[in-house]
């Protein structure tokens, strides 16, 4: 029985001989009463091959198996599905793709969702390299993620090369080494049966794993693969992987640090990840200092670090304005102390970061960079030794409490003096919800006009010591709220009547 969202995996012995990896194709199309799923089998070493199936609807599937090996042809395969338990919501979608379109609102566009319907707000990491490091590291990555708030880890499929990482990885996606070289026909069934230990263990953790497919920062060879190698990595990445619910294509990191690659290479790379993704998973690709145009309709968020040194997530207003997706400021810095100027931050700058970007109906992801210790975690992974992580969580929590429908508090001449210089969150429509977040400023008091009509519990936050005080009674018209004369301060208004 396999689990609805779960994979259903049936395990087929066909030829050795020659090389599999090119010569063999194999193919199945999964049907119940309603719907057809055509995926794609790969091999995995040693004349073994593997059929794989994520379920969408609990039933009974079935299918028989195509191929130019009779070995592997007119097999019939069956699937029996089962609910969902508690806890497993299927993959993650942007929220105007799972629910009907009479349904969905305008702000809809820039959030995600399970595809059950659950909310799904993404507060990430980054671990570049942490699949690449020795097994205990890998291990104590895990350990960390699983008392940390973070729900996406983003993270390399190829090794990095890169200061702070000049080790060797102990095991590569193709067969061969550095010193005698690489075969790019013929994949490493051990590196890739780790990779997708990894992803079911992110998995269960209830993280999303965010696989970044290229990126430039390589001393092997990978990075410089030309254009008929890399789709035929793809789509073996992508028959292999895209059966994980928690799967995110990343097609690079900082793509425009490949100006060897086209944008018409990139086009194909993701036409073909789109072609072989039997599901749909989210897809973006990610910049350094120049944006790709995130307009383009394979695109499903922005992906984007940020390209001004000061001016990072209040940019989340004008993406969101410009491409009209969901916006995900995946490097807006790194708390830290290295020497370049993205990585030493620090945890309060973090977090006022992440306030900023989430009030302005966006998302970031964090990550870490102290030098001092062995593993540094934005690449290798190891431990976390910062102290935005834990404001993160308490932001999470926060956020988790919004109200369905919250937008961005949409300014006009009648409410543009009272609330131009500091971004609110809040239900216009009703009047019920209202998050103000005034990052760096310290104000000893803040007056406001309240919506006619209605009464409002009020509290202050402290964002940073992650105190929530409410005040007493309730308000009406016209309010002065005394502050603290403090950054990294918030006020929430929440309507009683």
């Amino acid at each position: 029985m396999t689990e609805q969202y779960k994979i259903f995996e049936e395990n087929l012995t066909g030829t050795a001989q020659g090389n599999p990896y090119t010569d063999i194709w194999l193919k199945a199309a999964f049907k119940n009463d309603s719907e057809t799923v055509e995926v794609n089998g790969f091999y995995c070493g040693d004349g073994n091959y593997r059929v794989r199936f994520m379920p969408a609807e609990p039933g009974t599937w079935t299918a028989v198996t195509r191929s130019n090996d009779p070995m592997l042809n007119g097999r019939r395969l069956v699937c029996e599905c089962t609910p969902a338990s508690e806890g497993n919501h299927g993959r993650v979608l942007r929220k105007d793709e799972v629910y009907p379109q009479s349904a969905c609102t305008e702000e809809d566009r820039f959030h995600f969702s399970y595809e059950d319907g659950s909310r799904f707000q993404p507060f990430g990491t980054t671990c570049y390299a942490w699949i690449n490091q020795p097994g205990d590291i890998q291990e104590q990555t895990l350990e960390t993620l699983k008392s940390s708030c973070f729900n996406k880890v983003r993270m390399c499929i190829f090794p990095k090369f890169y200061t702070y990482n000049t080790a060797d990885p102990e095991f590569y996606a193709f067969e061969g080494n550095e010193a005698e070289g690489f075969d790019h026909t013929r994949f490493n069934p051990v590196f890739w049966d780790n990779l997708e230990k990894r992803i079911r263990q992110l998995d269960e953790l209830g993280i999303e794993a965010d696989l970044i497919l290229l990126h430039p920062y390589d001393k092997w060879g990978f990075a410089k693969m030309d254009r008929e190698t890399d789709v035929f990595y793809l789509k073996y990445a992508v028959d292999r992987l895209c059966h994980f619910k928690n799967v995110w294509w990343a097609l690079a990191n900082e793509f425009d640090l490949l100006p060897w690659k086209s944008v018409e290479d990139w086009e194909l790379y993701a036409r073909t990840v789109m072609c072989r993704d039997s599901y749909g998973h989210l897809r973006s690709i990610h910049n350094c200092v120049k944006l790709y145009d995130h307009t383009r309709p394979w695109i499903t968020h922005v992906s984007i670090q940020r390209i001004d040194v000061y001016k990072t997530a209040e940019a989340v207003s004008e993406w969101r304005q410009e491409y009209q997706k969901p916006v995900v400021v995946d490097e807006c810095a790194y708390e830290g102390n290295i020497n370049f100027g993205w990585g030493n931050i620090t945890g309060e700058e973090m977090t006022r970061r992440f306030w900023e970007g989430c009030i302005r109906g966006g998302y970031l992801s964090h990550g870490e960079v102290y030098v001092q210790h062995e593993q540094i975690w934005w690449s290798h992974g190891g431990k976390l030794h910062g102290t935005c992580p834990e404001r993160i969580a308490f932001l999470k929590g926060i956020m988790e409490d919004v109200p369905e429908g919250a937008a961005p508090l949409k300014l006009t001449p009648e409410n543009h003096e009272a609330n131009w210089d500091v971004p609110c969150l809040c239900r216009e429509e009703d009047h019920s919800y209202y998050l103000y977040y005034f990052g760096f400023f310290q104000p000893a008091f803040r007056t406001y006009e309240l919506p006619e009509g209605c009464s409002y519990e009020i509290e202050l936050i402290d964002t940073w010591d992650m105190t929530v005080e409410k005040l007493p009674g309730t308000y009406a018209g016209s309010v002065r709220i005394e502050l603290p004369q403090k950054q990294y301060m918030a006020v929430r208004m929440r309507k009683v009547c």
